[in-house]
Formats: structure tokens, C-alpha cells, sequence
């Protein structure tokens, strides 16, 4: 096999780099405590763009942190008799949450299916930056340069954890038997998902972004989805004074660091080959997590659509 980072055996015990800030989990209770006195005002629109005898399609739309209006795509089972699981899915970066088509299968079982349109990004949600229309780009160092509350990927992650607290109050769905899912930003937001909202069962990250900004760096990778990073210090900070205190701040939206959090059982997808998120960060989540969990190794595997791993994530619901 190909090295592309670490040997094998010593991925298998990397916890990561990234500094951690001191604060970092009095700063998350926090910002949790206060996205919860919040009044969301969630409101469901039906929307008929698909029409299947089994299944109900709405426009789920709420008022996130900051006053952002927040959108999901949100399928149920037209009869539910009894309370049923649901599970939440989270988008790679810069799309959107997806055809509605691609999450009757779960419907079909019984499903309640939720899934986020990141703020700034490809969907309906909506980034309260200063400006109309798409902010993609930067969207790791938004608000770098203000408080930790005001990184941008902070108040998507509260997004995330927003939307599950929302699904588990819907009338036939069980709350005790939730799941999350998602690959690249949506592996990253399936980790912290389950790390702000502790009550999700199962998660099925799939090479996760978002983790262990540091080590990228070292590994000379700040480009295409990271390419945030060389940005700013070429633009803001050339002579890297500020390299120890910008990573500790990034510290803070770090899925490696939240990783502890997590009380769901976890299925993570890691690709070995893996030049967009480099395998050591994946590792460096996975490592992380104290929860009951396992790994499916891609060996030959880059950033990309992994063979069979649609389908183990969904048998791997199916026992939610």
C-alpha cells in the first residue's frame, strides 16, 4: 500500500496536534446553554417537487444562532403508528442537502429523514454575514478574528445540533433512537452533531473534515478544502507571529477535540489515500471517540465515493 501519511500502526494510535484550548469545554456548555433558551420557532411547509404514496416531503425551516434562517429537508412516513427512529444527514462542503429522491429508502422503512442545508453554502440556509448570496468561501476562518462565538462553523455546528433537538421533539419519532450521517464537512458535522446533542444512538461519519487543522499545515495540504488556511496566513499573518494563538482559536472548532463527547456508537469510513483530508486528522477523530465504535478502512481509497458504503450506513441504521 502506498504511504501517503503515518505507517498504518501508528495512525491506529494518533490522537492529533491541534492546540486545545483551556477553555474549550466551558466555552461549548456555554454557547450550548444559550442556543437552548432560544425559541426556534421551527415551521414545517409541505413541498410536493417529489410525490410518493409513502411518504410526506416539508420545507423545515427555523431561526438559528444569530438570527439565521436555517433550512432542512425533512421526509416522513405518511402513517406512523407508533414512535419511530429517524436520522439526520449533513452535506459535503459547498453543496446542499440533496435530492429528496436519494432518502426514501429510509422513509420506506419508517423513517423520519432530516437533512441540513449548510448556512452560506449550496442550499436554503442562510449565512447572516453581512452580505446576500453565497459566503463559501473562507468559511473556516470566518470570524477568526472576533471571539470563538463568531467562527463561523461554530454556529453551524449549533445549527446541527439545533436541527437534531428539533426532529427528536417531532410527534412519532422516538428520540431515543436517532442517528447521523455524512461524508467529508458532512462526516465533520455527523461528529459534532453527536457531540453537542449526547441523546443521538449512532453516527456513520465518513472521511470527516474539519479535524486537526494543524496537522494538515505540517503536512503541506492547506489547499482545496483547507486552502482557508494558507489564505490567511499569507494575507494576514506572513511572518506567522500569531501561528500558536490562530490554531488554538481553530482549537475550538475542531471535531478531533469534540470527539470525547461522543456517546453514539460509531461506523466511520477512512480513506488511507486520502489527499483532501488526510488520514492521521480521520484518525485523529476516531482515535478520540470513547464511545463503542469501529472502523472501515479504505485502503486504496482517496476523497471520493467509496464502494458499498452507502449501503453499510443504511444496515447500520436499520439497527437504530
Amino acid at each position: 500500500m502506498p504511504i501517503l501519511d503515518m505507517p498504518l500502526a501508528k495512525l491506529k494510535t494518533y490522537k492529533g496536534m491541534n492546540p486545545r484550548p483551556k477553555d474549550f469545554d466551558a466555552f461549548w456548555n456555554r454557547t450550548l446553554r444559550e442556543m437552548r433558551m432560544l425559541n426556534p420557532r421551527p415551521q414545517t411547509t409541505p413541498n410536493q417537487t417529489i410525490l410518493v404514496s409513502y411518504a410526506d416531503c416539508f420545507d423545515l425551516n427555523w431561526i438559528g444562532v444569530g438570527g439565521a434562517k436555517i433550512h432542512a429537508k425533512l421526509l416522513r412516513p405518511k402513517k406512523i403508528s407508533k414512535p419511530r427512529p429517524a436520522v439526520l444527514f449533513f452535506h459535503g462542503l459547498s453543496i446542499s442537502s440533496g435530492d429528496w429522491s436519494s432518502k426514501l429508502s429510509y422513509v420506506a422503512e419508517g423513517f423520519t429523514v432530516a437533512a441540513l442545508d449548510c448556512r452560506g453554502q449550496g442550499g436554503s440556509s442562510e449565512d447572516k454575514g453581512g452580505v446576500q448570496g453565497s459566503t463559501l468561501n473562507g468559511h473556516i476562518i470566518r470570524g477568526l478574528d472576533g471571539g470563538p462565538e463568531e467562527l463561523l462553523y461554530h454556529r453551524i455546528f449549533l445549527d446541527c445540533a439545533q436541527m437534531a433537538a428539533i426532529v427528536m421533539g417531532l410527534p412519532g419519532v422516538d428520540r431515543n433512537r436517532v442517528g447521523a450521517a455524512g461524508s467529508s464537512q458532512g462526516g465533520g458535522l455527523t461528529l459534532a452533531c453527536a457531540a453537542l446533542e449526547p441523546r443521538i444512538k449512532r453516527i456513520a461519519p465518513c472521511y470527516p473534515y474539519l479535524s486537526d487543522y494543524k496537522r494538515v499545515w505540517d503536512m503541506d495540504l492547506d489547499k482545496d478544502a483547507y486552502g482557508d488556511l494558507r489564505y490567511y496566513f499569507r494575507n494576514f499573518d506572513p511572518l506567522h507571529k500569531r501561528e500558536d494563538e490562530i490554531f488554538t482559536k481553530l482549537g475550538y472548532i475542531d471535531v478531533h477535540h469534540l470527539a470525547p463527547r461522543i456517546k453514539a456508537e460509531t461506523l466511520m469510513a477512512i480513506t488511507l489515500q486520502d489527499n483532501i483530508c488526510p488520514p492521521s486528522t480521520q484518525f485523529a477523530a476516531f482515535n478520540n471517540i470513547k464511545a463503542r465504535k469501529q472502523k472501515a478502512l479504505y485502503y486504496d481509497y482517496t476523497h471520493e465515493h467509496l464502494r458499498n458504503w452507502e449501503d453499510a450506513t443504511f444496515q447500520f441504521m436499520m439497527g437504530l
